[in-house]
């Protein structure tokens, strides 16, 4: 009687003798899988998308730190007890024009005031006022 081989995956893979157009595709196929769980779940960004986002950091950071400098100003002004009242009952999209008018998101040097720190600014003196 003849015995039947039996299945492994050992022999099968000692005796695969694959095409080079078979391990071509394979390679392919691997560095497509890898780019798509790359892109899609493992955090990759092109490098337009990792500017735009460092961007977007620097420019959050830099106005987180003049919003400190906006509330400085307020507490500089003799009148920032009333101030903070009347900024309390102004409606609250309006807030930023009223920190806007009162001269504290202007920074030094600067002619113009700007409205996102004056957005930041209102948030920090909200907080006060409580």
């Amino acid at each position: 009687m003849e015995q039947k081989k039996k299945f492994s995956l050992k022999n099968w893979w000692k005796d695969a003798r694959p095409t080079k157009t078979a391990v071509f595709w394979s390679w392919v196929a691997c560095v497509v899988l890898t780019m798509i769980i790359g892109f899609a779940w493992g955090g990759w960004v092109t490098g337009r998308t990792s500017r735009q986002l460092a961007k977007d950091l620097a420019q959050d950071a830099v106005t987180e730190r003049l919003s400190l400098i906006c509330v400085a100003q307020f507490n500089r002004d003799p009148a920032k007890e009333t101030k903070l009242q009347e900024l309390n009952q102004v409606s609250g999209y309006e807030r930023r024009n009223y920190v806007q008018d009162q001269g504290w998101a202007t920074m030094p040097g600067d002619e113009e005031p700007d409205r996102a720190v004056a957005e930041e600014c209102v948030k920090l003196l909200m907080l006060i006022g409580k």
